[in-house]
Order: C-alpha cells, then sequence, then structure tokens
C-alpha cells in the first residue's frame, strides 16, 4: 500500500484532477485546503513582508488530495492524467506528486466488497 499525496497548485482544475483519480482506479481521497511555506511566511510574518514582491504570480492557496492506495498501478496511471491536467509536474507552480510506503491502515473501504459488506465472487 502506498499514500499518495498530490498538492495542487491551481484550484480551479481540482475537479478534472479528482475525476483523473477516478479514471486511474483511485475511488476514494481526501481534499485538503492548504497553503504553502512561502505565501504563509510573506503575509503573515512581518519580518518576511519584502517577500510578497517575490511571489507574485504564484497561488495563495492549494489543494491537497491524500489517498491511500492497495494498487500500486494505479500511481503511474494517475501521473500521466494528471500531466495532461496540469500541462506537466515538471513545470514549477504545477502541483507536487509523490507516495510513501503504507505499513498499516484500518477503517479503509475494501474496493472488492458489495455495498452489503459481502465480497464479490
Amino acid at each position: 500500500m502506498k499514500l499518495v499525496v498530490f498538492v495542487l497548485n491551481t484550484e480551479e482544475l481540482l475537479d478534472d484532477v479528482l475525476a483523473a483519480y477516478v479514471e486511474a482506479g483511485i475511488s476514494g481521497a481526501t481534499v485538503l485546503d492548504s497553503e504553502g511555506m512561502g505565501r504563509y511566511l510573506s503575509y503573515e510574518v512581518p519580518l518576511f513582508a519584502d517577500f510578497k514582491e517575490f511571489m507574485k504570480g504564484n497561488k495563495p492557496y492549494n489543494k491537497t488530495i491524500i489517498s491511500v492506495v492497495s494498487d500500486e498501478d494505479a500511481i503511474p496511471r494517475l501521473q500521466k492524467l494528471l500531466d495532461k491536467i496540469t500541462g506537466g509536474l515538471s513545470l514549477p507552480g504545477t502541483g507536487i506528486l509523490f507516495s510513501v510506503p503504507v505499513d498499516f491502515a484500518t477503517g479503509l473501504i475494501d474496493q472488492n466488497t458489495t455495498d452489503e459488506g459481502e465480497e464479490e465472487k
């Protein structure tokens, strides 16, 4: 299992990104409002107020999407779809995608069960 984390820098693309998750085979995720450290420092910490000029053009807020994925083959599929949506994650200011191993998880919905909780045959 992997924890997949995607920080989306363009909030307007969220609907397309969530559709990409489903298309890649990832049916569950949590979407969090987030903001970058540079934005926080330049607007909330007076010592770093001069960073405001440096931050021009950067979006102040992001969406962070987290999901525990048991089908690790879904991650490269998701990456390709996200590259199409964002114009390429290798470009600055588009987003960050990464995964980390998960050694324990409970409370996850098994994608191979029916609504009644019985395993599909």
